[in-house]
């Protein structure tokens, strides 16, 4: 009789994707618990809810002075996590230019089982409920659980910073709050990359290409990056007075966007090569060539038109390469499993 093999158990090293360590040794689970025995909503005294945690030089004196923190429970009726699933159409950017951040959220909503790994399931506004939250990031290499109350801040009633759309939804002002935690305010955010994003979501492995120079197989190479599922944003160049401005083409200056799709379609017998951008802003859109009013997708089959075109003024749109690559200057490229980018 052979002798049998010593099987070991492989160990799960703290701080890795599946046993991320508890930021501030604050373990979620433990202290859920005790505010559910204690009835009493968690408090973060690590991250309390005052002008320290917003930072400086974002908001007034006079508006600092008149911010309010609230639990969801306090500004609607029924608040809710997540309402139908996330979406890169839930949110909308407040008073805080984070926008590089936003643009990587909207990348990673496309991928259900990073957005289950950063907003873990077992936590809700119905069952067991107490003002507690956790969400998980990839933080100098090693995978973080991040923990966080709901008070959030408002003024007049209205949240500063991230909203949604749907008014009882607020997983992407919890995600924010967590992640403004990590690098200790608000104000922190205020201003970035969407490769620093991506990788904090991720822990993966990205490339930026600069698209001024581009190589001529760019498309293909984005293309592929669909196909592998792989993570992309898009930035414009800065403008000569000041950031956000909008151009009369619908583009901002300065501004981060999410890339969401590439595809092709067949045009006075040409086949055009189309890339699909999304504004975080929510609103504010591409006006040129391909945009939804374009009347070149009447030019396109019956199929395509119906599979490609959505005109709504949700901030995503069409444009063709050309335009894209004249349009922005930097295309970053995030993949989980580095292979891709070799």
């Amino acid at each position: 009789m052979a002798p049998q093999k010593n099987k070991r158990r492989k160990r799960e090293v703290v701080g890795s994707r599946t046993l991320p360590k508890p930021y501030l040794d604050q373990d979620f689970k433990k202290l859920r618990k005790s505010c559910i025995t204690t009835s009493v909503k968690f408090t973060d005294e690590k991250f309390p809810a005052d002008r320290r945690s917003i930072g400086s030089g974002l908001l007034s004196s006079t508006n600092m002075g008149t911010v309010v923190w609230k639990r969801p429970p306090e500004l609607v009726d029924n608040p809710c996590l997540i309402v139908d699933g996330e979406s890169r159409f839930d949110y909308s950017q407040g008073d805080l230019g984070n926008c590089w951040f936003l643009a990587a959220i909207g990348a990673i909503t496309l991928q259900k089982d990073i957005m289950d790994q950063v907003i873990p399931t077992d936590q809700s506004f119905q069952k067991d409920y107490a003002g507690i939250f956790h969400f998980r990031f990839c933080y100098n290499g090693k995978w973080v659980d991040v923990v966080v109350d709901d008070q959030l801040p408002t003024l007049n009633g209205k949240l500063i910073f991230v909203h949604c759309k749907t008014m009882n939804e607020f997983w992407p002002a919890l995600l924010e709050k967590a992640y403004a935690k990590l690098f200790g305010s608000y104000a922190a955010l205020h201003g970035g990359y969407i490769s620093d994003g991506l990788r904090d979501f991720t822990g993966g492995a990205y490339r930026i290409y600069n698209l001024r120079n581009a190589p001529n197989n760019m498309w293909d190479l984005m293309d592929q990056a669909v196909k592998k599922q792989a993570l992309m944003g898009c930035g414009t160049p800065q403008g000569r007075t000041s950031a956000n401005t909008v151009l009369p083409n619908g583009i901002v200056e300065g501004h981060a966007y999410t890339v969401t799709g590439v595809t092709k379609v067949q045009s006075q017998l040409q086949l055009v090569k189309l890339v699909r951008v999304l504004n975080p802003w929510g609103e504010g859109e591409w006006k040129g060539d391909w945009s939804d009013k374009s009347p070149l997708w009447n030019e396109v089959s019956p199929d395509d038109y119906k599979t490609w075109l959505e005109d709504k003024n949700n901030g995503e749109f069409w444009m063709s390469m050309g335009d894209f690559c004249k349009s922005f200057d930097e295309l970053d490229i995030c993949c989980i499993t580095p292979d891709f980018l070799i």
